[in-house]
């Protein structure tokens, strides 16, 4: 399995429609896309400061699948209607026996 790992910051201008229009999107693609195995999504809880805000989560049987995500029609779509409230991303795929 690979599993694939996003967080975000939000642009201190981001409104909560901005943000809420971002998780819909996420929400929305996910159905989608056939190589998506699991998609898990949502907001930092605030508890340590410093923090990223948001996270996704995405497994696929094996990189085939998660290339097939990355390069999608749909996941191009969310990424452009919605990078303009993001101010930093870091990403990881990584292995695991699932």
């Amino acid at each position: 399995m690979i599993r694939h790992t996003v967080m975000f910051r939000f642009k201190e201008s981001a409104s909560p429609e901005e943000i809420s229009a971002f998780s819909n999107g996420l929400t929305e693609m996910a159905p989608k896309i056939d190589a998506i195995v699991n998609y898990e999504h949502g907001s930092d809880l605030g508890v340590n400061e410093g923090n990223f805000d948001y996270v996704v989560t995405a497994d696929f049987a094996d990189l085939d699948g998660y290339t097939t995500y990355r390069d999608h029609p749909e996941h191009k779509d969310v990424i452009a209607r919605t990078s303009h409230v993001i101010a930093d991303r870091a990403a990881v795929q990584f292995e695991w026996q699932g």
